[in-house]
């Protein structure tokens, strides 16, 4: 019989690379979001089941949890800002106490990887005590504990992306040289698919990482050799982390409440101390950073872009995400079908023009500082061709 799996955080980064694969190996999937409609334009939302629901509204989960065998835990509430701790803590109380009711059989938890017994950012140690709570319930509890997640869309891998693209030299706490132990995004969802299928990691507690250890600007360094960058640093003794905040929220996808939480967790190691995980799933075949990261840098073209700006309810948007920046907006004099332009590679990036649906989607992928510049510089002549274009004015917008 077909099982059935809950993937709760449906709207996030990992359930959205781990949906497909579930569905490819023929289980029938169930998601979980407080925002299901941000899930429509995902191209396996008719494949679904989709129930609307919140971990901190138990009633919620009661009809969601019906008939589910297995569930995958991928919630965090960093964008809660202050407070968000007890919330992450209280959400996973209520879900553990839901699956008992419900008689699901196992749930699968993806945490934070930090040695719980030195002193860590607070986001490290509630993702920690999320696990600990999760696993005083009765249903056994899978935990995987991982660092920086690499590839396109993860909020950790955008923030290098963005940083190291836009500074020549980029400024930064001494902390830039704690170190971290990568993992790419296929193998996080491999070893989440692995602990549903082989149950000798059932009940137990896992640190995942790739096979390199660097420090943060090590990473930085090696995004900037794959993009033929060349970057210095500007390592400060210290640089207050409301203002490193408030630096990466300007120029990066990640908002301020998570980019606050992760530069926090700049502040101490972040690697592997027990490797059971490879001998428990042998199965996960390790990738190393600069593979994770030639893979992610092969999805810049919007036909692999996860479209998580469309709402159906908002005209007009302008996002930066997976390496774009992106405006949209509707035009009703665009006939519907989907048909995309893409420029041959300058200097400054690359640019495309997709419509779709009577909507026109402008992409550009940014390449280095001066890619940067003359999106800003230049972006009210270019909205204006973009306009014209869509309005059949000009022949091509490029």
């Amino acid at each position: 019989m077909t099982q059935t799996i809950l993937v709760t955080g449906a709207t996030g980064y990992i359930a959205s690379r781990l949906i497909p694969q579930l569905l490819t190996r023929g289980y029938k999937v169930r998601a979980l979001a407080r925002k299901p409609h941000l899930l429509r334009a995902r191209s396996w939302f008719d494949q679904i089941e989709i129930f609307p629901g919140d971990v901190i509204d138990s009633a919620s989960l009661t009809p969601a949890m019906d008939g589910v065998d297995i569930a995958y835990y991928l919630i965090h509430n960093m964008t809660a800002g202050h407070g968000y701790t007890e919330i992450e803590l209280q959400g996973a109380r209520n879900f553990a106490e839901a699956a008992e009711a419900a008689n699901i059989q196992h749930i699968i938890y993806l945490g934070g990887l930090a040695d719980p017994e030195q002193h860590i950012a607070p986001h490290m140690r509630s993702r920690i005590e999320t696990g600990v709570t999760l696993r005083k319930g009765k249903v056994p509890v899978t935990e995987f504990r991982a660092g920086v997640i690499v590839g396109s869309g993860s909020i950790s891998f955008e923030m290098i992306r963005f940083m190291t693209e836009l500074f020549p030299i980029i400024p930064g706490p001494k902390k830039l040289l704690s170190k971290s132990q990568p993992i790419a995004t296929k193998n996080v969802v491999d070893y989440l698919i692995a602990a549903l299928e082989n149950s000798n990691g059932r009940g137990k507690v896992f640190e995942i990482g790739g096979p390199g250890v660097f420090t943060y600007k090590e990473l930085m360094q090696k995004y900037a050799e794959a993009r033929g960058l060349k970057r210095g640093f500007l390592l400060l003794p210290y640089v207050p982390i409301w203002f490193m905040a408030f630096g990466i929220n300007l120029m990066t996808p990640v908002p301020y409440p998570i980019a606050y939480a992760l530069v926090g967790g700049l502040y101490g190691d972040s690697i592997v101390s027990h490797g059971d995980s490879e001998k428990t799933f042998p199965e996960v075949k390790l990738i190393d950073f600069d593979s994770a990261t030639g893979e992610a840098l092969k999805r810049l073209h919007p036909q692999n872009v996860e479209r998580v700006w469309e709402d159906g309810h908002s005209p007009t948007k302008s996002i930066k995400h997976e390496g774009f920046f992106i405006h949209q907006r509707r035009m009703k004099e665009i006939s519907d079908g989907k048909i995309a332009y893409q420029s041959k590679s300058n200097k400054f990036g690359e640019e495309w023009f997709e419509f779709r649906d009577a909507t026109v989607t402008w992409f550009f992928a940014p390449h280095g500082t001066i890619g940067f510049l003359y999106w800003f510089l230049f972006f009210p002549f270019r909205y204006v061709v973009f306009y014209l274009f869509a309005k059949g004015h000009l022949k091509s917008p490029l």
